[in-house]
């Protein structure tokens, strides 16, 4: 847990709470490359979750972390979830695609504008289309204030709207399923691989921007796998911090929840948070290059509970954390053991109080929120390699993640 401020909240008419994460000043590198910079941590500013106005968004919370809070969920390499999905194979691109005009010619059929409507007012954001009778992906905070007595409308490229209803939903990734009624004939979206991305590698973000439907954005990947906390949180406290994809491409608030593709026009992550200079007069401002999207293999398994009506499953190694340079143990990065909860993952790996975890399969740890948005991209069960620090002394061991699922 990052012992940062609590995020400030600047609501619009347009946009609900945008708490502020802080990028790191490194640049990432290829694959799940950190470098040695800082984590994602929340600040007071403005970082715009995208949803809806005056719905969804987070919560300010106790800045201190648990990694059970923040444990996570990623793709079971070997689960063919993507057809689970109703999309494309995974390594098929969309044939005909010949740059960014041909991305939107073969997406904007697949991408959704999501009104959200409640008993506070309302709000929009987007929606990836996965199967053909309406099976919708979008972000938890663009849905969320339909709870109770609200409703939801799904507005398709064609002009048609539908009612929806929510299949599941999952704060911790902030990722979410819907059903529109009575559809059909619908275009799926294609599934790429958020792994195989590289930085420098052209993107292209389709959403509805402050409502402005069908709006095409295109730019680079800036960074990959940067720990972004965006200060929400689940009703047990559970904070929302994922290892983002980091893009120049324009996101602005009614994007959450649309898709970030590749030259392909394969989605290749979840259009979900952006950073921006805006200060607490004018309320809200727009995209300043910096933008995160949740990468798409890290949720596809909670995607495929959600859409079966499953509550998700996400990995967890029992451990309170906060960043070890910010609690004074250390001068190298790494997350701190606050403590250790009896009977888990940890606990059996011989893990305690005071240790300082500076790597988890060879990736280095920089801060409490790198540990979190790390094991965010495993499944429960997967046995993983950690490095840890002990009174000096590099050390490791194996341990099996355990499952939220277990909880009482």
């Amino acid at each position: 847990m990052s012992e940062t401020p609590p995020p400030s909240y600047y609501g619009s008419p347009q946009q609900g709470p945008d708490p502020t994460p802080q990028p790191r000043p490194d640049g990432g590198g290829p694959g799940r490359s950190r470098g040695t910079g800082l984590a994602v941590g929340v600040l007071v500013g403005a970082l715009l979750l995208g949803g809806a106005a005056g719905v969804g968004g987070a919560a300010a919370y106790d800045q201190w972390w648990d990694d059970d809070n923040g444990a996570s969920s990623a793709p079971d390499r070997s689960t063919p979830s993507r057809s689970d999905t109703g999309s494309s194979d995974s390594d098929a691109g969309v044939e005909g695609v010949e740059g960014v005009e041909g991305v939107a010619e073969e997406v904007l059929p697949s991408v959704v504008r999501i009104d959200v409507e409640t008993s506070d007012g309302g709000g929009s954001g987007s929606g990836i289309i996965l199967t053909e009778t309406g099976r919708i992906l979008t972000n938890n905070h663009v849905i969320e204030g339909a709870a109770g007595n609200g409703a939801i409308t799904v507005s398709f490229s064609d002009g048609t709207r539908a009612s929806a209803e929510v299949l599941g939903a999952d704060p911790l990734t902030d990722t979410a399923v819907i059903q529109a009624e009575d559809v059909s004939g619908q275009t799926p979206a294609a599934i790429g691989n958020s792994d195989d991305l590289r930085v420098g590698q052209p993107v292209v973000a389709i959403g509805s921007p402050f409502g402005l439907d069908a709006t095409v954005t295109y730019g680079i990947v800036s960074a990959l796998a940067r720990p972004v906390n965006v200060g929400a949180a689940d009703n047990a406290g559970n904070t929302t911090t994922y290892p983002a994809i980091q893009t120049d491409a324009a996101i602005n608030p009614g994007n959450s929840g649309g898709p970030l593709v590749d030259l392909d026009g394969r989605v290749v992550g979840i259009n979900s948070s952006i950073r921006t200079a805006s200060d607490s007069t004018s309320g809200q401002s727009g995209s300043i290059g910096l933008g995160f999207a949740i990468p798409i293999d890290d949720i596809l398994p909670v995607i495929d509970q959600m859409a079966k009506g499953e509550t998700p499953t996400h990995a967890r190694m029992g451990v309170q954390v906060t960043d070890a340079a910010t609690a004074g143990n250390s001068d190298a990065p790494g997350a701190l053991i606050r403590s250790v909860t009896p009977g888990s993952s940890a606990a059996k790996a011989g893990l305690e109080d005071g240790d300082i975890i500076t790597g988890i399969d060879g990736q280095p740890i920089d801060s409490a929120d790198d540990l979190v948005a790390t094991v965010r991209t495993y499944r429960p069960g997967d046995e993983v390699e950690l490095t840890y620090e002990r009174d000096g002394k590099e050390e490791s061991t194996q341990l099996a993640l355990d499952s939220d699922g277990d909880s009482d």
